[in-house]
């Protein structure tokens, strides 16, 4: 545990690992952009993450991209988020429209966070989809019907710990959806049309699309 804080602790590897928060792919000149440091520096860091099996490495070509390793690395990150924005001392700096952007709506490594992502799990709970409370979550029997005419299947993995799983959102202080349900419902939503990426950042937008799907069928208004 000690040997993982420390390297999570560097302020450069910090802004690195947040960077692969969306589950993005991203080059080791990427990385250091997003760092402020020089290449050759960012190039020790990230030999460290993947030494630690924290960052795995793609090569495509000539060109080698680093990752999380695995949805348990984005995991921790998202809670050790979580810990300091309830816990640490609050830092006084003015907030900036990409912060007013991922408090709004954002990915959690693989699924949706931030006020849309806590507006949709409270949603799901309140029309008795899924029954959610922190030691862990589950889809309901009428939950099921829901979510097939959705587009998403969840017969035969209702019952299954990690489909249907709390995720604590660092910035409403409220919990998500996450699990293999959070993951579903966030790519139907992308193929969906009702949010797109943006770039360069792990914020959503939700789109006029999305704004009347996300209110006819979940009764979200955004």
């Amino acid at each position: 545990m000690a040997g993982v804080a420390a390297l999570v602790g560097d302020p450069a590897r910090a802004t690195m690992l947040a960077s692969l928060m969306d589950g993005r792919a991203l080059t080791a000149t990427e990385l250091a952009l997003d760092a402020g440091v020089s290449p050759q520096t960012a190039s020790g860091h990230l030999a460290k993450l993947v030494d630690a099996h924290l960052l795995t490495v793609l090569k495509q070509g000539r060109h080698r991209y680093h990752r999380l390793a695995s949805p348990l690395v984005g995991r921790m990150l998202e809670g050790i988020m979580a810990v300091a924005a309830i816990e640490a001392p609050p830092r006084h700096r003015p907030r900036s429209a990409r912060d007013d952007a991922m408090c709004f709506a954002r990915t959690c490594y693989d699924h949706l966070a931030g006020r849309l992502g806590v507006a949709l799990a409270d949603a799901l709970v309140d029309r008795g989809v899924v029954q959610l409370d922190e030691d862990g979550g589950q889809v309901t029997p009428d939950g099921r019907e829901f979510l097939d005419r959705f587009g998403i299947e969840a017969e035969g993995r209702a019952r299954r710990g990690a489909f249907c799983r709390p995720c604590l959102d660092w910035s409403e202080r409220r919990w998500h959806l996450g699990g293999r349900l959070g993951v579903d419902l966030a790519r139907r939503c992308f193929d969906l049309g009702w949010i797109e990426r943006r770039r360069d950042s792990r914020a959503v937008t939700v789109t006029l699309r999305g704004r009347r799907g996300f209110a006819e069928r979940f009764g979200v208004t955004l």
